[in-house]
């Protein structure tokens, strides 16, 4: 036999190797797909985002809602995007009563201050609409990365012992994953490893509850990057290059796209410089709205148009000028996992 078909023999051995392998790993991310209940389709509204708000939400601090508000606005925000009468009502439109639930808050942006986290308020509200569905408490779980993160929302009182807060409703779970708590199998994502976490996957829904900020890296941080990079179990390598297209290439892992069932921004407050952390007050403004999408992309193009509004409002250069322009928006687009083009996303805004 020649060298020539050896090689040959060699090549299409590697090539069928790496078909197999590719296949393998494809059957392995689909084994992590969420299917939701027997018989139950989730709402999906591509480019859809309602946006909720009320004058003087915030209580005397300037800093927390009010928790009458808190409510307000999530149902005025959650009935404006299902078109149904009560909370209850629109909760049952995105969550079944027989899944297993877990709630993402952004806690990172108050670790330091305590003043610009995703709200005690808002988070029992929405603990407290799921619950109204019959989903029982023990099948729901608010997770974050670290303690301090989860102190951060106030809805636990304890680092260490994870104590609920008493405005959480009695029952339901609360966990910390410290990058590094996750049972599935990697996954390759741009040729870095990767797994997901398990309160993340253990999961059957998840509820997003973020924030809009600036952010440093990335330029801009809403609702794909609270899910992306506070439910692996390393972030940090997928930071690169403004973490585009890291961010939107995460998120179109079976294991996540088939998993989150509503994105809902907390925008009591908003950073639009030296984020994500809040370091500097004089950065962060009030904005006293609840925002609800199912449309990940769409609700990051309304939330990234917000800050830069606020910079050129304060004499700031864009974030395209900045350096940290958010392209990983514009792929997540191009990847359908939502609507990118402005002209096509419907904003509707309550005044409550």
């Amino acid at each position: 036999m020649s060298p020539t078909s050896l090689t040959r023999r060699s090549l299409l051995g590697a090539a069928a190797a790496a078909v197999a392998g590719s296949a393998e790993a494809d059957a392995a991310a689909k084994r992590w797909a969420a299917r939701p209940p027997a018989g139950f389709t989730r709402l999906s509204i591509p480019g859809k985002v309602v946006r909720a708000t009320r004058p003087d939400s915030r209580q005397a601090n300037g800093a927390y809602p009010k928790p009458e508000a808190a409510q307000a606005l999530l149902q005025a925000a959650m009935t404006g995007l299902t078109g149904k009468e009560t909370l209850r009502e629109a909760m049952a439109m995105v969550i079944h009563k027989d899944d297993v639930v877990a709630i993402k808050p952004n806690g990172i942006a108050g670790r330091k201050t305590m003043k610009m986290a995703t709200s005690v308020e808002l988070l029992a509200a929405v603990v407290q609409a799921v619950l109204d569905v019959g989903v029982p408490p023990e099948k729901i779980t608010v997770y974050e990365q670290y303690r301090d993160f989860l102190f951060a929302t106030r809805c636990i009182t304890e680092k260490e012992t994870l104590k609920p807060a008493k405005e959480m409703p009695a029952g339901i779970r609360y966990a910390v994953h410290l990058n590094k708590d996750a049972e599935m199998g990697e996954l390759a994502v741009g040729g870095v490893l990767t797994k997901f976490v398990t309160p993340f996957t253990s999961a059957t829904a998840v509820i997003n509850v973020g924030q809009m900020k600036d952010h440093s890296i990335c330029g801009f941080t809403g609702a794909m990057k609270n899910i992306t990079h506070g439910s692996c179990i390393n972030p940090h390598a997928f930071h690169a290059h403004t973490a585009s297209p890291q961010i939107a290439h995460l998120f179109s892992q079976e294991v996540v796209r088939t998993r989150v069932a509503l994105h809902l921004i907390d925008a009591f407050q908003v950073i639009y410089d030296e984020g994500p952390i809040d370091m500097n007050p004089r950065r962060r403004v009030p904005h006293d709205s609840v925002y609800a999408s199912t449309d990940p992309v769409a609700l990051d193009v309304v939330g990234w148009e917000l800050i830069e509004q606020l910079r050129k409002e304060n004499g700031l250069p864009t974030l395209a000028q900045a350096g940290r322009e958010p392209t990983y928006i514009r792929v997540a687009g191009d990847l359908g996992l939502g609507v990118f083009d402005r002209a096509a996303i419907s904003l509707r805004e309550i005044r409550v």
